[in-house]
């Protein structure tokens, strides 16, 4: 069951005529060693982002198949591209980002779980010409488009994917979508400030104010993924917002019950928050293949 503040903020982006702007992040590259250093440690897979991190997992484990080149815009310190790669050893995964220092975080933390079918690439998500037509199995990215200074950042990233992904590739894009009620969005980003560090939860707040809306992913969504992908958001209010390619793959046992491992091994209130993530998403026609089958 949602919690009454998740309740009262659904109610007030229901209601509200506010319409709050778009604000670009401060910092569109996080290259400060220590603020990378913070943001890495309350990222982890263990922290509080635990149960997104999980639910991701799963559905981009939904769309890539063994023997696949899957490409993850803008990887960040490959918490999720890591998670993902460990539940599966046969598929290569290239990590793309543009900070220097993320992407040494990352090679650290690749190199710390002993994964060996990670690379990882420097460059930007917007031109992605070290890769050739339709030569990418599927490509993935969580929670990174906001990074992106504005629609036309966006509208490029999205003509490069539609540009490197072979046809019937798979896809899955997740990011924050843009709330009406500046209130609703500081709910949402201090819900956990007891429990993260104080860099994380301003990153989270700076993240959901550059979100874009989800009038914009529908737009680039049928200009340059139609047919490839469908659109969904979060239950009545696009908190979160996800592309994704048809299932191209058949429910495997072991990877199922390695996910459903992760899922018990969670605390009380991780498990709680992913069942409200998957509840919303379900209700907003998202199913979880994956996790619903150990639910």
């Amino acid at each position: 069951m949602p919690s009454l503040s998740v309740i009262k903020t659904m109610l007030r982006e229901l209601i509200t005529t506010e319409r709050s702007p778009r604000v670009t992040e401060p910092d569109l590259i996080m290259d400060d060693p220590d603020k990378v250093a913070a943001y890495t440690r309350a990222g982890r897979e263990d922290g509080v982002m635990a149960p997104v991190y999980l639910f991701h997992c799963a559905q981009i484990c939904e769309v890539i198949r063994p023997g696949d080149t899957v490409v993850d815009l803008a990887c960040g310190p490959a918490t999720q591209l890591g998670m993902v790669a460990k539940l599966n050893p046969e598929t290569h995964f290239i990590g793309v980002d543009l900070s220097t220092e993320m992407l040494n975080r990352a090679e650290a933390y690749i190199a710390e779980q002993g994964l060996q079918n990670i690379e990882l690439k420097q460059g930007s998500i917007t031109n992605l010409s070290m890769f050739g037509d339709a030569s990418v199995d599927a490509i993935t990215s969580t929670v990174a488009l906001h990074h992106l200074p504005d629609f036309a950042a966006l509208e490029q990233t999205f003509a490069e994917i539609a540009r490197i992904l072979k046809p019937q590739g798979g896809l899955y894009l997740v990011d924050f979508g843009h709330l009406k009620s500046e209130k609703s969005i500081k709910d949402f980003a201090y819900q956990y400030a007891d429990r993260q560090a104080e860099l994380f939860t301003l990153d989270y707040l700076y993240s959901l104010r550059a979100a874009f809306t989800l009038k914009d992913f529908k737009q680039l969504k049928n200009k340059y993924l139609a047919g490839k992908a469908e659109l969904f958001s979060t239950f009545l209010m696009p908190y979160m917002v996800v592309l994704k390619s048809q299932l191209r793959r058949s429910p495997d046992m072991d990877l199922i019950d390695a996910l459903a491992e992760k899922r018990h091994a969670m605390p009380n209130y991780h498990q709680t928050d992913l069942t409200d993530l998957i509840t919303f998403f379900r209700l907003g026609g998202l199913k979880s293949c994956f996790l619903d089958k150990k639910g």
